[in-house]
């Protein structure tokens, strides 16, 4: 087994194990007044069908995102594991229940991608998503996320992300992601993968992932 391939293993195992642990804490679902309301919050951010938004700043789509990814990850901005001082103060006062049902509510919207990345990189973008950069050591994007860009479990949807989301994220992985190495997760396995890759290799795939519907 590859060192990807075993870290790949270990982080969705923890993973797992923290979805895992909100889904049996869960209860009834939240009251349909106060589901609506968080509801409506985030699509203030993230947009009216949970497509991304682009204002001051770049904001992810959450639309037909993996729910085991989207509940994991408001986790861990609760835990600090994952450093934004904005959703910290979103997560932290999220029940389990409210979380699974956001989680369930964003995967079943499907709206078109918002587009905007420059098209002359795609083909570029397609070939590492598909191949991966052996000379870098660098795993095809599709062994984790899926060869349609739609994630698995914990591992998120990248197809239709904001090109620009993609990019900054990538860019300040180490700074965002990860941040209580005694507490690994999911993040662990871009960790290398993110320090490696060029700019214009992140520009290229992010461009190809935009655009797919």
């Amino acid at each position: 087994m590859s060192s990807t391939s075993a870290l790949r293993t270990i982080a969705s195992a923890v993973a797992t194990c923290i979805v895992s642990s909100l889904h049996a804490q869960a209860g009834a679902a939240p009251a349909a007044q106060a589901f609506k309301a968080k509801t409506d919050y985030c699509k203030t951010c993230h947009g009216i069908g949970g497509q991304g938004f682009r204002g001051s700043f770049p904001m992810p789509r959450l639309a037909g995102q993996q729910p085991e990814y989207l509940a994991s990850q408001l986790q861990a901005f609760i835990d600090r594991r994952r450093t934004n001082p904005v959703m910290f103060n979103v997560a932290h006062v999220l029940d389990p229940e409210m979380v699974k049902a956001l989680a369930d509510y964003f995967k079943d919207l499907n709206p078109k991608p918002l587009g905007g990345a420059p098209t002359g990189i795609v083909s570029e973008g397609k070939k590492i998503y598909d191949q991966g950069l052996p000379s870098a050591n660098i795993p095809p994007c599709g062994s984790c996320h899926g060869p349609e860009a739609k994630g698995t479990d914990v591992f998120p949807r990248l197809a239709g992300q904001l090109h620009d989301y993609v990019f900054l994220k990538l860019k300040n992985w180490d700074k965002e992601r990860g941040q209580k190495k005694d507490q690994p997760d999911n993040s662990a396995i871009m960790q290398p993968i993110a320090h490696d890759l060029t700019d214009a290799q992140i520009k290229a795939v992010a461009a190809y992932d935009s655009q797919i519907d």
